[in-house]
C-alpha cells in the first residue's frame, strides 16, 4: 500500500516523464506536493524505491524510471514510457552506465555544488550541474561530483577549488576519505576514524581540529575516488 504522498509523487513523476522524458526536479516535485523540504522528498523516493515503484538510474542528475504503477493507475501508459526512456538511456549511457557526452572516454556526473573541507557547511544540491570525467576514473557503483571549499584538506592533496569524485556509500573503513552529512543539515569533507563510541571527522590541514560526534550523527554520503583541478 502507498501513502497518499507516496501515490501523488509517484502520479506526478510518471505525468512527467511521459510529457518531457525528464525526471522533475526536487524542487518541482516539493512545489508539487506543497512539502517545506526536499528531505520529505528523498524520503518518499525511497519508500517508493523500496517498493519496486521506481528506479534510480545511476551517475545521472534528476533521473528517475517508473517500473510500475498501481493497479487503479492507467495500465496502458507504463510500458510506452519504459520503452521511451530505454531508448534515451541507450543513447546516452556508456561504458560504466553514465551519462556520456563527447566521447566513450569521458563520463557526465551529477556536480552537487561546493563542500567544506573546513567547517562543515550546508548541504546544497545544483540538479541541473554537471561535469566531465575520464571514465577511468570509475569503477562500479554510483557517482557524483563535488567542488571542494576551504584548505583543511591540503595535506591529502585537496585543495580549495578541486572538484573530487565521490563514489556514493554509506559506510566508511578506517581512514578512507568520506562525505559525511552531520545532523542531517551539513556535509563536510573529511577523514573517518572511529574513536571508541564516536566517530571523528579528522582534516589533513594541522591548524584545524578534529571533529567528534555520536554515531548517529554522521552519516556517510560516499568516499573519494578521484580528484579534477584546473590550474
Amino acid at each position: 500500500m502507498l501513502t497518499r504522498k507516496q501515490y501523488d509523487l509517484l502520479t506526478f513523476i510518471h505525468d512527467r516523464l511521459q510529457e518531457t522524458g525528464v525526471s522533475p526536479s526536487f524542487d518541482e516535485m516539493k512545489a508539487a506536493l506543497d512539502l517545506k523540504s526536499k528531505s520529505g522528498i528523498h524520503r518518499l523516493i525511497t519508500g517508493l524505491e523500496e517498493r519496486g515503484y521506481i528506479r534510480r538510474l545511476p551517475h545521472r542528475a534528476r533521473a528517475l524510471e517508473v517500473v510500475r504503477l498501481p493497479e487503479n493507475t492507467e495500465p496502458d501508459s507504463l510500458p510506452i514510457r519504459n520503452r521511451r526512456v530505454e531508448d534515451i538511456r541507450q543513447r546516452e549511457i556508456g561504458t560504466h552506465g553514465s551519462t556520456v557526452r563527447g566521447s566513450a572516454d569521458s563520463v557526465q556526473l551529477p556536480l552537487y555544488g561546493r563542500i567544506a573541507a573546513g567547517t562543515p557547511i550546508e548541504a546544497l544540491r545544483d540538479e541541473a550541474a554537471h561535469v566531465e570525467v575520464p571514465a577511468a576514473l570509475l569503477g562500479r557503483g554510483d557517482h557524483y561530483a563535488l567542488e571542494v571549499d576551504g584548505e583543511s584538506m591540503i595535506d591529502a592533496g585537496i585543495l580549495d577549488g578541486d572538484t573530487v569524485i565521490i563514489e556514493r556509500c554509506e559506510r566508511a573503513d578506517e581512514g578512507q576519505i568520506v562525505v559525511a552529512l552531520v545532523d542531517r543539515e551539513e556535509v563536510t569533507l573529511k577523514r573517518f576514524r572511529h574513536l571508541g563510541p564516536q566517530i571523528g571527522l579528522e582534516p589533513a590541514n594541522k591548524t584545524f581540529q578534529m571533529q567528534i560526534y555520536s554515531p548517529d550523527q554522521v552519516n556517510v554520503q560516499g568516499r573519494l575516488v578521484g580528484l579534477l583541478r584546473r590550474y
